[in-house]
């Protein structure tokens, strides 16, 4: 998904056995959500909980967009014309609804609920996506991770899978990038991750086993969980440092609860991310703005669009500074 503010803020970033309990209780943070419009007469809203002053990665995940459940008679759903993105993958994940997914590598695809896909940008790729007749409710995440600076001009691909669901202590869990609860994502990264959907029956509590060296971060979808000991309500997302090697879920709720667990080593370089670039400086992001509107060959063009490609917003009237996320205690 585009991040099709019109006037978009200058963002400065940073950088076992599963049932087996830690004896370290996780230190969690708790980040709040804030409504953003994506623009039109009958606009989506989503729910962007990264990045913000408070924390601005978990692991290389930079972006975190959380929208629905939309009634498309009501908000027209997603119609996101052709748009660029440089140094970053984009990360599709759905609850509900289907998306049709288009881009410059020549790909033709469908997002649906329980199926990734993931786009990687590098260089220059651009892409649509659109939701389709069929969908009647749209509800999902669009993420985004930071491509470490030595693989950020990396050449466009996009992979696709379905993973596998695992069942254990009362959760149904979907690993969709990484590893976790004997699960394995093949899609391959830049940098190590994880990336799972979480179903939580009502009341029940789940331990898995994570990687000490990861930070987390738990988004919560539906109903009230509880990450270690702190209660994260829907589109809250817990922050929990590194340096645990376990993390206890537990639905609160008398109804299911569904989460989104990100992970990863943190991050530690400076990035610019301004609209739908992620850079190192000033001049990166400029360049990538004039590339595109120039129609420059370094995005490529997305065939099958029935409309123009997205223009680029006007830089801020000021010199884009990197900065990486706050220090660690």
């Amino acid at each position: 998904m585009s991040n099709v503010e019109t006037k978009p803020v200058e963002l400065r970033c940073g950088a076992s056995v599963d049932g087996e309990r830690s004896a370290t209780t996780p230190r969690v943070d708790v980040l709040t959500s804030r409504d953003v419009p994506l623009g039109g007469p009958r606009a989506m809203t989503v729910r962007r909980t990264l990045p913000q002053r408070a924390r601005t990665l978990i692991g290389a995940w930079c972006f975190a967009d959380h929208y629905g459940p939309d009634d498309v008679s009501e908000t027209g759903g997603m119609d996101v014309a052709p748009h660029p993105h440089t140094g970053l993958q984009t990360v599709s994940w759905l609850f509900s609804g289907e998306i049709e997914h288009r881009d410059s590598l020549g790909s033709h695809a469908f997002v649906r609920p329980g199926e990734l896909n993931l786009m990687t940008g590098g260089y220059g790729i651009s892409h649509s996506e659109v939701s389709t007749p069929r969908t009647t409710v749209l509800h999902g995440v669009q993420l985004w991770v930071a491509l470490p600076d030595e693989h950020r001009d990396t050449a466009r691909d996009f992979q696709h899978h379905v993973p596998e669901p695992v069942r254990i202590d009362g959760a149904g869990i979907r690993v969709f990038l990484g590893s976790l609860a004997g699960a394995t994502s093949p899609v391959r990264t830049f940098s190590p991750l994880l990336g799972a959907e979480i179903v939580l029956e009502p009341h029940a509590t789940v331990t898995l086993a994570v990687d000490p060296g990861f930070e987390h971060g738990l988004l919560v979808d539906q109903g009230d969980v509880r990450l270690a000991d702190v209660l994260l309500h829907r589109a809250e997302l817990g922050y929990a440092h590194p340096g645990i090697d376990t993390l206890t879920l537990t639905n609160e709720s008398d109804g299911i609860a569904r989460t989104v667990l990100l992970g990863g080593t943190p991050f530690e370089e400076e990035i610019v991310m301004w609209w739908n670039f992620i850079g190192r400086s000033h001049e990166d992001i400029v360049r990538a703005r004039e590339d595109w509107q120039n129609s420059s060959d370094r995005f490529g063009a997305v065939e099958g669009y029935p409309g123009d490609r997205l223009p680029a917003p006007v830089l801020p009237n000021a010199t884009i500074t990197p900065r990486r996320n706050p220090p660690r205690h």
